[in-house]
């Protein structure tokens, strides 16, 4: 979930496979990556593993690329950004009810949180994903905002806007379900503003649907016709944005981007 290939003196490669992960093509940008070494491996097992949260497709090319990465890992921090990508699959394999794999991503983050320190850039995307476990499956707001929180400082910290972005959302997501609308708006818009500037298209349609559920009309029906638009344009990606871009959209969507 970094950044990688955004900036203009980035390597070639990891520039090609931003820009390829950015319009939801992670199958192509994960041929791109060689898994020789551990750094490749892991890289090319988080795009996998990102498809699976966004098209609930490619489950088994995710779970071969992921024993690859875990059996290049060998110092702590590889073993345990492993560890968080392997966490993140049985997540999203619960979520999107593939299977019930919710002790896994717990187990499997902990272990995440015993090997990868406090402070290093590492730690914020696991900060954030403990976030999604405590949201989205333990059902408890106030952990998870402590989680989102913590990710939000860390990505901050580490220069990571694309995490930034997520952050802001989820944070804007929890205010939102409280009532707190203008919290919510600054979240969401700052979450928008994120992603258009990286280019991050796959992204863009749930800030725009998230933004206009705190917007009032016109402006609310112009953010959702955007979404369905760019929606349209990937194919339906992600997945779970069309029922929150039905006619009579729910009050929060699947919190997975």
């Amino acid at each position: 979930m970094s950044g990688n290939g955004t900036t203009a003196g980035d390597d070639p490669l990891q520039t090609a496979v931003w820009r390829l992960r950015s319009r939801a093509c992670w199958a192509d940008a994960a041929a791109l990556l060689q898994p020789v070494t551990a750094q490749a491996a892991l890289q090319r097992a988080a795009l996998l593993v990102e498809r699976c949260l966004y098209t609930e497709q490619g489950w088994e090319e995710a779970e071969d690329a992921l024993r690859t990465a875990e059996a290049l890992a060998h110092s702590d921090n590889e073993r345990g950004a492993a560890a968080c990508e392997r966490g993140q699959l049985a997540y999203a394999a619960t979520l999107h009810s593939v299977r019930d794999r919710a002790d896994e991503a717990r187990a499997a983050l902990g272990r995440a949180a015993a090997l990868i320190p406090p402070g290093v850039a590492g730690r914020a995307l696991l900060d954030f994903r403990r976030g999604l476990l405590a949201e989205n499956l333990a059902r408890s707001p106030q952990a998870a905002r402590a989680a989102y929180r913590r990710a939000h400082a860390g990505a901050t910290a580490h220069a990571d806007p694309l995490l930034l972005s997520f952050t802001w959302r989820h944070l804007a997501g929890l205010a939102l379900r409280e009532g707190e609308l203008a919290e919510a708006r600054h979240g969401f818009a700052e979450s928008l503003r994120i992603r258009e500037e990286l280019g991050y298209l796959v992204g863009t349609a749930p800030a725009l649907a998230s933004l206009a559920d705190t917007e009032t009309e016109p402006e609310a029906t112009r953010l959702r016709e955007e979404a369905r638009r760019l929606f349209r344009l990937l194919g339906g990606v992600p997945t779970w944005l069309a029922a929150h871009l039905s006619p009579t959209p729910p009050a929060t969507d699947a919190a997975t981007a």
